[in-house]
């Protein structure tokens, strides 16, 4: 058995596939002992892999596409989260919400973890029509802080994601979710990376049976309805009532939160244009610059192979 370290930016349901995997041994039939660690704070997923204390380093992808040719060159070599695992908060009835409506108004956005929560939503707002810059932002604090002054009656709208969201909204009748990001289209939201320099044939092929077991996980995600693993969600997420945990899988199931390992070539120049007008890059990444999919791609092909009689 291989040691196959991980370093990830949180503990997230949008992981799901990837804590299954580990559950259900579909990397240990790969030869690959996993393991995982979490560091405080969170960028130190970057001295993991600096150190070769980690294998590959799981977050987002705008922090291997603003390093590139700055400060060190990461390779992305799969994907876990496909849709973006947000949610927007109002206060009262989100009964015939618009995205203009968040003009002019205050939107509280959560930022320890990373920049992702307030990137996509300045992203989604350009995307729908809404100057961003007509819009008030207090990010700069703890999501647990922010949803409690939201509810205490700061600012107009709260992003957050889509858990935690569910969570208050089952606690709290006065507020209500407005638009659920994971129904807005493909974006490589949670991918795994490493430094480019230090990728070999070894890592390689390490990489390619992580992928194995990572499509096994994604597969048996999809084939089960939340209801029937409700026991083992309420295990791997005690701090959240189940019926939430059960009902937002069974919507990142429906609307495509999981779909194989391989980074998505349109969500990937989306998310690059999000990242230009953001001023993260002076100018859009090309794919190949930054993910090789040769192991996710060698993967399903190892995966489809096994299943013709």
């Amino acid at each position: 058995m291989q040691p196959f370290n991980l370093t990830a930016t949180g503990y997230n349901l949008n992981y799901l596939p990837e804590y299954i995997a580990l559950r259900h041994g579909f990397f240990k039939e790969q030869g690959l002992d996993v393991t995982v660690k979490i560091p405080t704070p969170w960028d130190g997923v970057l001295d993991a892999l600096a150190d070769r204390s980690a294998d590959m380093a799981l977050g987002g992808i705008w922090v291997p596409t603003m390093y590139k040719d700055r400060v060190q060159n990461y390779t992305v070599f799969a994907q876990i989260a496909n849709r973006c695992p947000l949610a927007i908060l109002k206060r009262g009835s989100a009964e015939g919400f618009k995205v203009s409506d968040m003009a002019k108004k205050t939107v509280l956005m959560k930022s320890i973890g990373g920049a992702s929560c307030g990137l996509f939503t300045k992203m989604y707002l350009r995307e729908s029509g809404v100057d961003e810059r007509a819009v008030n932002y207090i990010q700069d604090l703890d999501g647990v802080m922010l949803g409690n002054l939201f509810q205490g009656g700061m600012g107009d709208y709260f992003v957050t994601d889509n858990l935690s969201a569910l969570a208050m909204v089952a606690k709290n009748p006065n507020v209500s979710i407005a638009k659920q990001m994971v129904s807005e289209g493909d974006i490589p939201w949670s991918v795994y990376y490493r430094e480019t320099a230090t990728i070999t044939p070894s890592i390689l092929d390490k990489q390619r049976r992580f992928c194995v077991g990572l499509e096994k996980g994604i597969e048996w995600v999809l084939q089960h309805d939340a209801e029937t693993f409700r026991d083992e969600l309420a295990e791997l997420f005690p701090k959240v009532p189940v019926d939430v945990a059960v009902s937002v899988t069974n919507g990142f199931r429906r609307d495509g939160m999981w779909t194989t390992t391989s980074v998505s070539r349109g969500g990937f120049d989306r998310w690059q244009l999000g990242l230009r007008d953001a001023c993260l890059v002076s100018e859009p990444l090309v794919y190949e610059s930054l993910v090789n999919d040769e192991p996710a791609a060698a993967a399903q092909m190892e995966i489809q192979a096994g299943k013709k009689p």
